[in-house]
């Protein structure tokens, strides 16, 4: 059985730019203070003018500019000279010397996922609105996850809309809202049950903010007058590090998705937010949230981690727990299973694994679920994003590394009440890189974090040579014909 599929010639490349403020360190507090004294020495006649320049040169690139260089100005006034009344320009002329545009997307934009959108409103009919999430990576090599919208057209068109000229980092929630019992088995899970920590949890309710817990830990800190055990210090940092790592940010509803940016924002994911594999999950209730499992960077240590939202505007970020909680590559199926949920994982950089876990924060079993068979995928297996619900059963995408470490897009089945059964697979690759992909910042590369089913039609977005994003189609019916029932 022969697979129609057939590449399309959008192709998203890497935009210089889309352009993000982000803060400016350049040292420690004592250089900080040096430029501060610099800038402070400068007369009041020719702050405004000064400001002026940069205004001219920058408030076309950036929304509410002077509002950043406030807020840029209040994290660094500590290094101020207490005895200083100081003008409003030139608190934001302060505020402009720690700033910098950062280009989001400067070396990459590719991995996409794809998800329907949550208003369907206003479209003709056989039309879907959808999101595609993509992982932009600029200076550094730092990844973040940046957002497009477009629209799928009944004849398989598909329409990506321009991006907005502006970029947006949200606004962190002040007092995101813990689970004291989930916190605690996570504080277990890292070894962290001294009595210090006993003491510190027995102050909390079952539900708590985390100005409450700096409380708490507060309190227990001056118990000791004569200082903390290294046991104690230890506890109260990685309490407070656990903390941090669970947070929540919120967007605007004025604007626009493709001006939203999450971008790296705990010690976590000091280098990168990569590879999110979006997926609308149904609730037991019938409504929809969307998760995204991701991989956290910090420039040595690669930890799962998740995100979600109902709406695109507010997002919690949530440490992924338990010993199978690990490594690259988890994808959430989009309901559950038997009750449970339900995990596509990698442990060992070669297998595909399924786990199942009653609470989607913690994971702690999982068993091999599909090993390399094949010539294209000997090197390394994957899924590639979450599995698709289909009559035949559940649709995995695969990648998969051969030769000359070639990254190819397989498939395989799985039944539909017990995916732990492989019904299904293909034996030559779904998508290859052609002569037109071969090139980029990765060679011979092409992958994908996500696809959706749209009147029939396999919808795939995919990274080329980890450097721009495009999109195949391919009959559903297709892909299920072509696949062997006798897996190797």
């Amino acid at each position: 059985m022969s697979i129609h599929l057939k590449r399309t010639t959008t192709i998203l490349n890497p935009d210089q730019t889309r352009v993000l403020l982000r803060p400016f360190s350049p040292g420690g507090p004592e250089r900080v203070a040096r430029i501060i004294a610099r800038v402070m020495a400068i007369p009041e006649e020719r702050v405004g003018p000064l400001l002026d320049e940069v205004c001219v040169e920058f408030c076309q690139r950036h929304q509410q500019i002077y509002k950043n260089f406030l807020e840029r100005f209040e994290q660094v006034r500590e290094s101020l000279p207490e005895d200083h009344e100081l003008s409003e320009k030139r608190r934001w002329l302060i505020g402009s010397y720690f700033l910098a545009e950062y280009s989001l997307e400067s070396a990459a934009l590719f991995n996409p996922s794809i998800v329907p959108h949550p208003d369907q409103s206003g479209l003709p009919a056989g039309c879907l609105r959808f999101i595609l999430s993509l992982r932009a990576t600029g200076e550094g090599h730092i990844s973040s996850i940046t957002f497009r919208t477009g629209i799928l057209r009944p004849d398989m068109r598909i329409e990506v809309l321009p991006s907005a000229g502006f970029l947006t980092e949200p606004q962190q929630v002040p007092n995101p809202v813990y689970e004291r019992v989930l916190f605690g088995r996570k504080l277990a899970e890292l070894g962290l049950t001294s009595e210090f920590t006993r003491r510190v949890m027995h102050k909390l309710g079952e539900s708590f903010a985390l100005e409450e817990l700096r409380a708490s830990l507060q309190t227990e800190q001056f118990r000791h007058p004569d200082g903390m055990t290294q046991e104690d210090q230890d506890a109260s940092q990685g309490i407070w590090m656990l903390a941090r790592s669970n947070y929540e940010v919120q967007f605007q509803p004025e604007q626009e998705i493709s001006e939203r940016i999450l971008f790296p924002a705990t010690p976590s994911q000091r280098n990168g937010i990569e590879d999110a594999r979006f997926v609308c999950f149904q609730n037991d209730d019938g409504t929809c949230t969307y998760y995204a499992t991701f991989t956290a960077y910090d420039g040595r240590i690669v930890v799962p981690e998740l995100v979600e939202t109902s709406d695109f505007l507010r997002f919690r970020f949530i440490t992924l727990n338990g010993p199978a909680a690990e490594n690259k590559g988890m994808a959430l199926f989009p309901r559950k299973i038997g009750g449970h949920y339900a995990m596509l994982s990698r442990q060992d950089n070669e297998n595909i694994d399924l786990m199942f876990s009653d609470n989607v924060h913690f994971w702690n079993e999982h068993t091999t679920l599909l090993k390399p068979a094949f010539p294209w995928e000997l090197v390394q297996l994957g899924n590639c994003g979450s599995p698709i619900e289909t009559d035949a059963g559940w649709l995995v995408l695969s990648h998969g590394v051969g030769p000359m470490r070639q990254y190819c897009i397989g498939a395989f089945l799985l039944d539909r009440d017990d995916p732990s059964k492989v019904i299904g697979r293909l034996r030559e690759p779904l998508l290859k890189p052609n002569e037109n992909e071969r090139e980029g910042y990765v060679p011979n590369v092409v992958y994908t974090c996500g696809a959706l089913v749209h009147n029939g039609e396999l919808i795939i977005p995919y990274g080329l040579a980890d450097h721009a994003t495009s999109f195949a189609t391919v009959p559903l019916a297709d892909v299920l014909a072509a696949m062997d029932p006798l897996p190797a």
